[in-house]
Formats: C-alpha cells, sequence, structure tokens
C-alpha cells in the first residue's frame, strides 16, 4: 500500500515533542519493513505561527509570512528523516516532482510546506494525487472530525464517517490564510474529491491510530 501520512504541527511541535517524533519514526520503519510505501507531510506548529506573528509585526506581507512558516516546517521534516535513516530521502523535497522520484526510489518521503499560498494539507493531497497513493491519513490534535470545533463547544459530537462531499460544512474558514489551522483546508479537500482518495482523521498523539487505520482497524474518522 501507498500511504501519505499527514502530520499536524499541533502534535509533534506544539511544543516539540522529541519522543514523538522518534516514535513516528519506528512507525515509520516498521511500514517499510513490511513493504508498504509512504510519504510524510509534516506542519510548523506553534513555532510557525509565531513566526507569522513575527512576520506581520514586522509589517511583512501574507506571501511572505507563508515563507516563514514554511522554512519552519521544513526544519520538523529534517528531523524526522534524519531519524530515519537510510530508508529515507536524502534531503527534504522541495517539489511534489523530487517527493514522487524520491518515492518511486523506494523511499520514505518526509517533507514540509512547498510554496506561499499552499498549506502542508493541500502539499499532502497533492503529493496523494500524483503519487497514486492508496490512502491518506491525517494525524492531528483531536481524535477525528467534529461537527463542530470541539476546543470552543463542549456538545460538540465526533463523526465516525464523513463524505468529502459534506466536510465543507463543518469548516471554520473557506478560503486560504497564513496559520490556517483547521482538520483539512479548503484547497486539499478540492483535490481529495477529484481523487476520490479515502482520508482517515486520527489522534495523532498515539501513532498506533496511524497504524490502525493502514491497516483497515478502526480508528479516528472516515472520510470518503
Amino acid at each position: 500500500m501507498r500511504v501519505v501520512l499527514r502530520i499536524g504541527g499541533s502534535v509533534i511541535a506544539s511544543p516539540v515533542d522529541s519522543d514523538l517524533i522518534s516514535k513516528y519514526a519506528d512507525l515509520l520503519k516498521d511500514l517499510k519493513a513490511h513493504g508498504h510505501e509512504a510519504a510524510v507531510v509534516v506542519g510548523g506548529g506553534t513555532l510557525a505561527r509565531e513566526f507569522i506573528a513575527i512576520a506581520k509585526s514586522l509589517e511583512l506581507d501574507e506571501k511572505a509570512q507563508d515563507e516563514v512558516a514554511i522554512s519552519i516546517s521544513r526544519i520538523f521534516a529534517q528531523l524526522l528523516l534524519l531519524k530515519l535513516g537510510e530508508i529515507g530521502c536524502k534531503t527534504v523535497p522541495l517539489t511534489t516532482l523530487e517527493a514522487v522520484e524520491c518515492l518511486k526510489a523506494g523511499k520514505v518521503v518526509v517533507m514540509g510546506g512547498l510554496e506561499p499560498g499552499m498549506t502542508t494539507d493541500t502539499v499532502a493531497a497533492l503529493i496523494t494525487e500524483k503519487a497514486k497513493a492508496d490512502l491518506l491519513v491525517k494525524a492531528t490534535d483531536q481524535n477525528g472530525v467534529y461537527d463542530k470545533d470541539p476546543r470552543k463547544h463542549a456538545d460538540a459530537v465526533k463523526l465516525d464517517h464523513l463524505r468529502l462531499e459534506d466536510l465543507a460544512q463543518v469548516l471554520a474558514d473557506n478560503k486560504h490564510k497564513a496559520g490556517i489551522h483547521q482538520i483539512l483546508d479548503p484547497e486539499a479537500i478540492k483535490i481529495l474529491r477529484r481523487e476520490r482518495v479515502r482520508v482517515i482523521v486520527v489522534n495523532g498523539f498515539k501513532p498506533e491510530n496511524v497504524t490502525a487505520a493502514i491497516y483497515g482497524k478502526r480508528a479516528g474518522t472516515v472520510i470518503d
């Protein structure tokens, strides 16, 4: 199976959790040992948003804010890639073409953002599309997708299954902005709907949830 794993910066980088990064490296090594192919896209989390705020205070435009956030996400990608050792790409891919070529060479891809105006959700969706992946798993700071933001509403209900067509109804933002933080961004949803790729959103603080999702066990929210 070819899997794209989107690890939220809220999971491994807010604050930085080196133990969890190590656990994800072990998970990826295990997937590789069992014959699976994997591409990982990581976010920059709180640190990225802090630098976006700094860029704003310097009166830099949104493109510049995005560039700073992308740099932070790539640092976290590099940390995970280095931890993987020989099974990973030599460097963090800077384009979708580099990522797909590395994947075809039998290596585990780990990357961050790509370009301003594009979230790491969209990067993961593009890699899923171009690599013809079978599944996209998003490891986030929630147990799945809820009918409304559980951080703001105590009565929010977790959804076990959701159609891609209905996902937009539970999103807070319907367009990109620097530092956007929600289950999946609007552009990523467009790509995934076009490709009809199955997506599973799980609690990323427990990497075993990712493993469960990949092996077809019940975990998080299934979106298809």
